[in-house]
């Protein structure tokens, strides 16, 4: 950004190509604030229909709008190159509800605006709906996001037919990461790498640029550590929460995080509030988040309801800092009863 033109005057000029429409007398002033900002620049645009378009424009708004003006901090996702948001996009709750894409298309809009760039979908979450939701944004905001979906059945057939559906309902040519989903015991985990599996599929799907990365998904630290022992496995999605709520074999998570961390796979953290149980057993969305990024994972992904869960647990991301070892103790003794 050129800083030596406020804010609203670099909008103008880069993106209008349009003159300076708004009073530069008020943004040449030393005590300009965002309330000014609002009263001139946002009321010009109103008249332009520009507003809620999406893009950098409204990602221009939600930086001069945010009363911090912190960006969200990124990690590496393993070695995909992508420097993903620390907190993600889940694509259940409102997302896999039918009969609300508005509220759905708003939320996702709204997570872009405020940095994420990471969001999670399966072709199974609302049977469909999710990933039709998330595609009637993608296809204005496709660049901005590394897209992941799944595919719950592990044969090879039956994941070149899911993979079709994800595609035209995403309205997308490419999916960034595609993983297979909930691996959930041994046997599916054989199916999988067998001679008609889901990973052959995979591959030739990697091979043709449909997708860029393989990835698994369990609640099993265990599968999951068998599986990237076995397999150059790009990203893991693994449950993780101070409760063990939804999660399978946790005596063999730091197992998990050894491999995973040696091998500089991409972990991403789910069922981060324990499916929305884990606030009415005491712990606090702050709590639960700095815990979970406390460890060494690449993000986090969260369904959302409302658009102010969603700003909350971005301002969470926003000011987190790494928590002590005791902290964590805590956190994990904190729950009520």
């Amino acid at each position: 950004m050129n800083t030596s033109v406020g804010p609203a005057q670099w909008i103008s000029q880069r993106y209008f190509c349009l003159p300076v429409m708004l009073n530069q007398e008020v943004f040449m002033e030393k005590k300009l604030n965002r309330r000014a900002f609002l009263k001139t620049g946002l009321a010009a645009t109103a008249g332009l229909g520009m507003v809620a378009s999406g893009g950098v424009f409204s990602k221009t708004l939600a930086w001069i709008t945010d009363p911090v003006n912190n960006p969200m901090p990124t990690r590496m996702l393993g070695k995909t190159g992508h420097e993903v948001s620390l907190f993600s996009l889940g694509g259940q709750a409102t997302l896999e509800q039918p009969g609300r894409e508005d509220d759905a298309v708003a939320i996702i809009n709204r997570a872009l605006d405020l940095g994420v760039n990471y969001i999670d979908t399966a072709n199974q979450y609302g049977r469909g709906v999710s990933e039709q939701y998330i595609g009637s944004v993608l296809k204005h905001r496709r660049k901005e996001v590394f897209l992941a979906t799944k595919s719950h059945d592990h044969t090879y057939d039956g994941t070149m037919r899911l993979v079709e559906q994800s595609l035209s309902r995403l309205q997308t040519d490419y999916i960034d990461l595609y993983q297979h989903h909930y691996v959930s015991t041994f046997d599916k985990l054989e199916q999988i790498r067998g001679k008609n599996g889901s990973r052959r599929a995979f591959e030739k799907l990697k091979e043709e640029g449909v997708i860029r990365h393989i990835g698994i998904t369990s609640h099993s630290s265990k599968i999951l550590t068998d599986a990237i022992e076995e397999y150059p496995y790009d990203c893991v999605l693994v449950t993780l929460n101070p409760a063990m709520s939804i999660m399978d074999d946790t005596d063999h998570l730091d197992q998990f995080f050894r491999v995973a961390t040696g091998k500089e796979i991409g972990i991403i953290a789910m069922k981060v509030f324990g499916g929305g149980g884990l606030m009415n057993r005491g712990f606090t969305p702050r709590q639960l988040l700095s815990y979970v990024f406390s460890y060494p994972i690449s993000t986090a992904i969260v369904g959302i309801s409302i658009i102010p869960h969603l700003e909350q647990n971005v301002e969470i991301a926003r000011t987190f800092k790494q928590l002590t070892g005791e902290e964590m103790e805590q956190i994990r003794n904190s729950v009520l009863g």
